[in-house]
Parts: structure tokens; C-alpha cells; sequence
């Protein structure tokens, strides 16, 4: 039993250092960073940063004027954005997860790989077999609580931005909000492309939204114009399995345009 729990924290510590050198580690990629979320967030503004990692979301947003409301559920990537943004009277660091509805859940953690940490046994267990995961391993982590945007909204006020990057629980996320917000964003994965599918669904339900996306880590725009859910459709269905992933950003047609 203590082997194995020196073996985790091992684990977990690389884990963290292999996180912080990739998100930290790069000047072009922060510059990058706030070029693309500056038409969203600005000088009092407000953004939600669901799966907060270690934060470096929250320190580009910070670097725009705005107030940001991290939340993580990881207790080790917790402890690291209180270290970093603990004293910073414009962060809110809440040790939650999201969903649609408030209660508790049991966190599938992988230690080695904490960004793809989830509250989805389904995604971790159907993420396992594909070649893109291999060496990825996740165990359960104990329960953790949940809350909701809803919930989130009424404690914080309302956002001009939220990233939801939750692996796999996006529509989940997305359930727990009864009204549109101004601007989004949610993974997407080529091999599981229907979790981003029902995302765009579930806003097509909340607002009238347009669309669109940024391949991997490029933290640029994937399209020159905002695209209908019909086009942002096609972009999903047409990737090839290989694509590997990305996030769709979406924004309320009435809201403040990010052009």
C-alpha cells in the first residue's frame, strides 16, 4: 500500500510539472492566448473557467482586466492555482465540478495525465481503446461536488466568456444552464464528435448562436467568418478519425460580436 501510494504521488508530481512546463513553458503561446480571447474578455468583464487545470486560462484572462472564476475539481491542480492566484482578489478558485445538477460525483482521474481527468466513466472507459489514449490510465479518485452554470451565475454575476473543458461532460455542463450566456467555448473530439454534436443541440435550444473552432492547441480560429449550426455540423461530421481535437467556440448572435 505504500509503494503504491509513493507510486501516485510520483505520478501525480510529474503530472503537474509535465502540465505546467507545456502551459507556462511558451511566451508565443500566451501572446497567442490573449489575441484570441481578447474580443470576448475585457477591462471588468467576467469569465467562467470550468476545468481550470493549472490556470493558465485564468492568468491570460487576467492580463485582460478580467475577473475570472476558476473552477477545478483535481485537489493537486487546486493547490497549484492557489499558490498562483490565491492572493489575487479578482479570481474565485472553487474546488468543484460542473453539471446539471448540484450533488457529488466520482472523479475518473488518470495521474500521469491530469488534463484528462473526467466525471464520465463512459468516456474514460470508450477514450481507453483508442490509439490516441494508449498508456493513459484512469482510476476512480473519490467523489467530488458538483454544482451548476446556473448555480455559478447567480453566486457571480453573469459571464461574458466560459470554457468548458471537462472531457466528455460538456453536454452535461450544458445542461446545467437555463438561459443563454454571451460566448463559449467546448472541446471537441474527432472520435467522439457526437459529444460536441449534442452541445451544439443543447445551445441551438438556448439562443441563437454561431459558431466556430480552433484546431488543438493553435489557439486560433479555424474560420475566417461565424458560422450557423448547420456549418459547424458539417465541419464536425467531416472530420477524419485522425484529427485528434479542439474546441468550438459559439456567441450569441445579439450579444457583442468578437469579429
Amino acid at each position: 500500500m505504500a509503494t503504491r501510494t509513493v507510486q501516485s504521488a510520483v505520478a501525480r508530481s510529474l503530472g503537474l510539472v509535465r502540465s505546467l512546463g507545456l502551459y507556462y513553458g511558451n511566451p508565443l503561446r500566451r501572446a497567442r492566448l490573449a489575441r484570441l480571447y481578447a474580443p470576448f474578455l475585457g477591462p471588468g468583464s467576467l469569465g467562467f473557467d470550468l476545468g481550470a487545470h493549472v490556470g493558465n486560462r485564468v492568468g491570460c484572462w487576467r492580463s485582460l482586466g478580467a475577473r475570472v472564476v476558476a473552477v477545478e475539481p483535481q485537489p493537486d491542480l487546486v493547490r497549484v492555482l492557489r499558490l498562483l492566484y490565491g492572493r489575487d482578489a479578482g479570481v474565485s478558485i472553487l474546488a468543484e465540478a460542473v453539471g446539471r445538477e448540484s450533488g457529488r460525483a466520482t472523479l475518473w482521474r488518470s495521474e500521469r495525465h491530469p488534463t484528462v481527468t473526467t466525471l464520465s466513466a463512459e468516456w474514460a472507459r470508450r477514450m481507453a481503446a483508442q490509439p490516441a489514449f494508449r498508456g493513459v490510465h484512469w482510476r476512480q479518485a473519490g467523489e467530488v461536488p458538483v454544482t451548476t452554470l446556473d448555480d455559478l451565475i447567480r453566486r457571480f454575476g453573469e459571464p461574458a466568456f466560459v470554457k468548458i473543458d471537462v472531457e466528455g461532460f460538456e453536454v452535461e455542463v450544458l445542461s446545467g444552464l437555463s438561459r443563454p450566456v454571451a460566448a463559449l467555448s467546448f472541446e471537441y473530439l474527432a472520435v467522439a464528435r457526437e459529444a460536441a454534436l449534442a452541445c451544439i443541440e443543447r445551445l441551438e435550444l438556448l439562443g441563437d448562436y454561431r459558431f466556430n473552432w480552433s484546431p488543438g492547441e493553435s489557439h486560433r480560429m479555424g474560420s475566417a467568418r461565424w458560422l450557423g449550426a448547420v456549418d459547424i455540423r458539417a465541419f464536425l461530421a467531416g472530420l477524419p478519425e485522425g484529427a485528434g481535437s479542439g474546441d468550438v467556440y459559439a456567441r450569441l448572435l445579439a450579444g457583442p460580436s468578437p469579429e
